[in-house]
């Protein structure tokens, strides 16, 4: 029997785009993944460490189906009901005004008494669910489950980013280590202006897009994901465009770029570093015993970054939007909850990751 290629699927944050990863993760894990390659460590932050989060907990489950809890999410996340298709329209269209200088905003701390008072009155006759993320989350979710089981040594690694807003350190969560908590994913998907901080063992933190988007050097660390998880190709499923057409000149356009840089700049600089080390290894400049106390046998296939190298076989390609659709979508459609907006993203990520899979098993 041949041998199964190891990997690490990391997933880039990206608020409600980040459908596409659940849709990606589908094409995959559904479309012949698991027939061809061992999934040994899933990471994400945001809303990317929300997706590779069900779908770790589906596959320490064992669920028949690796992404149905990932997919009954985002059924329940859409705005459903017409008084929710309208609270979610007015957020939208309320957010494109003030990014392009259309009406004033005032800015207001999220956990202020002012936001929650206007919280309880708008979202009066809507599911309580679609306003509280953290219900959410236990509606898909047994948090005393994962208590009791305590840090998972079998099965994939899965690695959540968040950053402590006091002193400015990544975090990484680690679930060989600790057990997977409700307040994990909260912090990785705490968007300083639409959530307060998570504290978490009397420290707080904000979104992950601050430290790691996604985690990918602790992947390629035997002390981080144990000396059987060492990935042999990372693949990465991604949110932010890393080019554009033309340079940015209204005001949402500027904030929309703005987004984008920023959601890829922690991406890039791990990815340079994984690039450096790479050729190092290739060039052997390390000595063989030090590698073997690493646990590292040979250079770890990377995707393509945005510099290259004729000593880098970087041949694996990101998982990414369609041009199309990636033309159609604003900074606005990472908060927006509509079907209209979710599902067309959930159908190009179960597309393009059918097209990486099948070029993936043509070139193993």
């Amino acid at each position: 029997m041949t041998r199964k290629k190891k990997i690490a699927i990391a997933c880039q944050g990206g608020g409600s785009q980040t459908a596409f990863t659940a849709g990606a993760l589908r094409g995959l894990l559904n479309g012949g993944a698991f027939d061809h390659f061992e999934i040994v460590s899933l990471s994400g932050t945001s809303g990317g460490a929300l997706c590779a989060s069900l779908v770790w907990y589906a596959l320490q489950k064992g669920d028949k189906d690796p992404t149905a809890r990932l997919m009954r999410f985002w059924e329940a996340n859409m705005a459903q009901s017409q008084a929710e298709q309208l609270f979610n329209r007015y957020l939208v269209d309320a957010s494109r005004k003030v990014t392009k200088g259309e009406m004033p905003t005032i800015s207001v701390a999220p956990d202020s008494l002012l936001i929650k008072t206007m919280m309880a009155v708008s979202t009066i006759g809507l599911r309580k669910e679609f306003t509280d993320f953290e219900l959410l989350l236990k509606q898909h979710f047994d948090f005393g489950e994962l208590l009791a089981w305590g840090p998972r040594t079998s099965g994939p690694v899965l690695a959540m980013g968040a950053v402590n807003v006091l002193n400015g350190k990544l975090a990484v969560y680690n679930s060989r280590t600790a057990p997977v908590r409700n307040e994990y994913i909260r912090a990785s998907c705490a968007v300083p202006n639409i959530f307060p901080a998570v504290e978490i063992d009397g420290q707080a933190y904000w979104d992950g897009l601050f430290s790691d988007n996604p985690p990918i050097v602790e992947l390629a660390q035997a002390a981080f994901v144990g000396r059987t998880n060492l990935p042999e190709e990372l693949w990465v499923i991604k949110i932010n465009q890393t080019g554009c057409d033309k340079v940015p000149s209204t005001p949402d356009e500027i904030a929309d770029r703005r987004n984008e840089l920023v959601g890829n700049m922690s991406l890039f600089q791990q990815l340079d570093t994984l690039a450096w080390m790479n050729d190092l290894l290739l060039r052997s400049a390390f000595k063989a015993e030090f590698l073997k106390s690493l646990d590292i046998r040979e250079p770890l296939k990377i995707p393509q970054s945005h510099l290259g190298s004729a000593l880098r076989e970087y041949h694996i390609p990101y998982i990414e939007m369609s041009a199309s659709l990636q033309k159609t979508l604003d900074y606005e459609s990472k908060l927006d909850r509509s079907p209209e907006n979710l599902r067309p993203m959930i159908a190009d990520g179960e597309k393009q990751a059918a097209a990486f899979l099948a070029a993936r098993i043509a070139a193993r």
